[in-house]
């Protein structure tokens, strides 16, 4: 079997493939997330961009793996919101999303030598009307400060939501792992 390589330092994302496999590495792509994010590009072609780049940056140095590149962001309106880094950008964050509709957009590029994959989920996610004081309780509960969209949806950031459409619930908290799965399998990993 190939090697297989996760393109992110994402530990998330890593948690997330440790439930199909147990052999992996981990290899931080070098890429200027900023001067994509920056680009004009609409907040899908953005996120397919850089999980592309993210695969591509990894596997021009390993011919002989499978490399998985992922990207997530938020699309509110077309404005991309991505991981906050701080309180306060948190707050802002969830202000502008409270009460509102966004997109949470995943993207995964998977590159061997001989195949490319690319896919992108895209999840609708109704935020219920946010009360200053539930954002601040919210921010110091979770501390989402690397999650895009200032939220853990697999924390207590569920209770900050209406409603969620979605064919995967990995896609939310970063890697679409039933697409992933049937890739995977068809490039002879071995899947349970």
């Amino acid at each position: 079997m190939k090697k297989l390589i996760l393109a992110s330092g994402s530990t998330y994302r890593r948690e997330l493939l440790a439930r199909l496999v147990s052999s992996f590495e981990v290899q931080i792509p070098g890429v200027d997330e900023d001067s994509i994010k920056n680009s004009g590009r609409s907040p899908l072609q953005t996120a397919c961009t850089l999980a592309s780049m993210k695969a591509e940056a990894v596997a021009q140095h390993q011919t002989d793996a499978i490399v998985i590149g992922s990207d997530q962001l938020v699309d509110l309106d077309g404005t991309i919101l991505g991981k906050p880094g701080t309180p306060e950008q948190c707050r802002r964050q969830l202000q502008a999303m409270s009460g509102r509709v966004h997109r949470l957009i995943t993207a995964v590029c998977v590159v061997t030598a001989a195949h490319r994959f690319e896919f992108a989920e895209l999840i609708e996610m109704q935020m219920r009307p946010l009360q200053p004081a539930e954002i601040d309780r919210y921010i110091a509960q979770d501390t989402p400060l690397d999650c895009a969209g200032s939220y853990r949806i697999e924390a207590a950031g569920i209770a900050l939501f209406d409603s969620i459409r979605t064919s995967d619930f990995t896609a939310i908290i970063g890697l679409p792992l039933l697409r992933l799965s049937r890739i995977l399998r068809e490039l002879g990993v071995p899947l349970p």
